[in-house]
């Protein structure tokens, strides 16, 4: 059974729904100790913090999870501001997506060609096919060599040059998926709670 990685956040709130993150942190730990699931929380949650990591894992985390996903309302007066009319404070909790591994080549997965290069090298390079073309069927990434005299060579070079564009892929992914993660922490529904503490 996998961890399921929530972000307790503020958004954008004032310094009083950072106060709050900390609570919400203390009320979803105490509760999964009760449900008998193991928390473990990334962050320190001392006051002030904007975003608070907390991985749980057990049973019913799934269902615990129902219970606590969305805008969580925390009534408190302002320790901050005394005579702030305001003593309503929302934090968000949400399910982080885990980051996908890196893709692994699998030898099924590829398609090798060869093809003549061309180019300088005489009657050798006319008459051979050295040049090696490689595809990854699932993502349709393709790479060519044909800087090599050798086929072995040039295969080889085919093989690194789809790894650093699949690689290349995969860090564009993780940079969206970091995006999107950053959006979620910025975006609080300022009502409609799910839970009021």
């Amino acid at each position: 059974m996998s961890a399921i990685l929530l972000c307790v956040t503020s958004g954008r709130g004032p310094a009083e729904c950072r106060l709050a993150v900390a609570d919400v942190v203390q009320a979803i730990a105490a509760e999964a100790a009760a449900r008998e699931l193991s928390c473990a929380v990334e962050a320190n949650p001392e006051a002030g913090k904007a975003s608070v990591l907390v991985s749980l894992e057990g049973a019913q985390a799934e269902v615990f999870l129902r219970g606590w996903e969305g805008s969580v309302q925390v009534v408190a007066r302002s320790t901050l501001r005394p005579n702030h009319r305001r003593k309503n404070w929302f934090v968000a909790v949400r399910r982080m997506a885990e980051p996908p591994a890196a893709p692994e080549l699998d030898p099924a997965d590829l398609v090798f060609e060869t093809m003549r290069a061309g180019g300088p090298g005489g009657q050798h390079q006319n008459r051979t096919e050295s040049a090696v073309r490689v595809t990854h069927r699932p993502s349709g990434a393709s790479a060519i060599a044909r800087d090599e005299r050798s086929q072995h060579r040039n295969r080889e070079l085919a093989l690194r040059r789809l790894r650093a564009v699949l690689a290349g892929v995969h860090a564009r992914e993780a940079n969206q998926r970091a995006f999107r993660d950053w959006l979620a922490r910025i975006d609080v529904e300022r009502g409609n709670p799910v839970r009021v503490l």
